[in-house]
């Protein structure tokens, strides 16, 4: 037997019967021969750690724009609390712990600039839209080519909303996504001075904890404890209320509003600006993004080109067509 083939036997004996199998996937759009040492969701999760998409990450916001200070968290930072909260869950459940990892590392390679206020941006901006969760799927199909397994493609694409995913992982990747963004938020949101943690109301901290890792820890064995055996993630109303309640104090106090988010004013000008320059002038695109725009129209071809920018490439793109630069004559 192979190594993966090794694999595949410990996971058709040990993992859950509500488990996705590496075997049993429904393949890739482009049939390649199997890895003698990686199952095929292991070979995704590779894949897209190596992605230049993936890369990019460590310079896109997550919710405070551009800030200073090198504890703030990043979409490379988030992605990966996402991943281990998921992958926690999933060895708990007996679930597949590689198929979720990979979803979790692909779930935000869509994401815009500047965080949600660019992805609120372009999607006014563009006629067709904009949702990360769908960019992040065109991503991995078709501007990175990494043809992936149809699983992990339908845990990217369906994490965010009520969209449901098919298999649970996915559900776990949804669930532990919404963990990880509301704790970490808390975070960042305390050490820029937003709010103050002994500030969150009682009726929510007497439920899931004081500190951040008391809320993570209540909030996943609240998930592993109520799906344990069962073909659902799901959590108790207790505990589901009260992260609710803290998504809604986040909103209140943090996501709407506070003194950090005023420089999302500026965001959409950015955006907006670079947006009507590119397709007033598609010659200046990059070659590749050209080729997009004759195949799919350069409205298509610009919004993959901004989606793809970190904040500080998208600062400097900015900066270089409208910032008048200084002359001197030689």
């Amino acid at each position: 037997m192979t190594i993966r083939e090794q694999t595949e036997k410990i996971e058709r004996e040990t993992l859950s019967p509500y488990a996705c199998l590496s075997e049993k996937t429904k393949g890739r759009t482009e049939k390649r021969p199997l890895c003698d040492m990686r199952t095929e969701f292991q070979r995704d999760r590779d894949k897209i750690i190596h992605s230049k998409s993936f890369r990019r990450l460590k310079h896109k916001t997550q919710v405070f724009i551009t800030p200073e200070g090198d504890h703030y968290r990043t979409r490379l930072t988030h992605t990966l609390e996402v991943s281990q909260i998921a992958r926690t869950i999933a060895r708990s459940l007996r679930l597949n712990e590689d198929l979720v990892e990979a979803m979790a590392m692909g779930h935000d390679l869509g994401h815009t600039p500047f965080g949600h206020a660019g992805e609120a941006a372009l999607n006014e901006l563009c006629s067709m839209g904009f949702r990360h969760s769908e960019q992040s799927l065109r991503t991995v199909e078709v501007l990175e080519n990494l043809n992936l397994t149809w699983e992990v493609k339908d845990g990217i694409l369906n994490h965010p909303g009520d969209n449901a995913a098919s298999t649970l992982e996915g559900s776990v990747l949804k669930i532990a996504d919404r963990i990880a963004y509301i704790n970490h938020d808390i975070d960042d949101a305390c050490r820029g001075g937003i709010i103050n943690e002994k500030d969150i109301p009682s009726i929510i901290t007497d439920v899931l904890g004081e500190t951040h890792s008391e809320r993570i820890n209540t909030l996943i064995c609240d998930v592993v404890r109520n799906s344990y055996g069962k073909k659902a993630i799901l959590m108790s109303h207790e505990v589901e209320e009260a992260m609710i309640r803290l998504r809604n104090y986040m909103f209140d106090f943090v996501y709407v509003g506070s003194s950090a988010k005023n420089e999302e004013k500026k965001v959409f000008g950015v955006i907006k600006g670079i947006f009507e320059y590119y397709i007033e002038n598609p010659g200046s695109l990059p070659l590749y993004i050209q080729e997009i725009a004759w195949k799919e129209g350069i409205e298509r071809a610009v919004c993959d080109y901004i989606a793809g920018m970190s904040d500080r490439f998208a600062i400097y793109t900015y900066n270089n067509i409208f910032v008048p630069k200084s002359w001197e004559k030689l």
